[in-house]
């Protein structure tokens, strides 16, 4: 059975980073897509980004486009949410999930593995 497991939240100051990481773990890991999820309170599960597992492509919401980067270690199993410049609203428990189609993969009903959560929160 397939785990994952994030880590890197925290407290942050506005305009400040944080690296979020998702490590893989388990028999097999056989996802096409692996992709963040931010939920604040009260708020539904919101798609962050994504990337494609085998060719790398990467996939923004446009909240964050030009200040989060996704990234994937193929030999490590494990992606990473780099974000900088960030906002007060982008307080939330961030998921990181595992799409194995590939398809839809801004919808978090499609996907089929999450992680248990980690907190970021932005203070100003």
């Amino acid at each position: 059975q397939v785990q994952l497991v994030e880590s890197g939240g925290g407290l942050v100051q506005v305009g400040g980073s944080l690296r979020l990481s998702c490590a893989a773990s388990g028999r097999t890991f056989s996802s096409a897509v692996m992709g963040w999820f931010r939920q604040a309170p009260g708020e539904s599960r919101d798609f962050v980004a994504a990337v494609k597992w085998g060719f790398g492509n990467t996939y923004y919401a446009d909240s964050v486009k030009g200040r989060f980067t996704i990234t994937r270690d193929i030999t490590a199993n494990t992606i990473y949410l780099q974000m900088n410049s960030l906002k007060p609203e982008d307080t939330a428990v961030y998921y990181c999930a595992g799409n194995r189609y590939g398809v839809g993969f801004s919808a978090s009903d499609n996907y089929e593995l999450w992680g248990q959560g980690t907190q970021v929160t932005v203070s100003s």
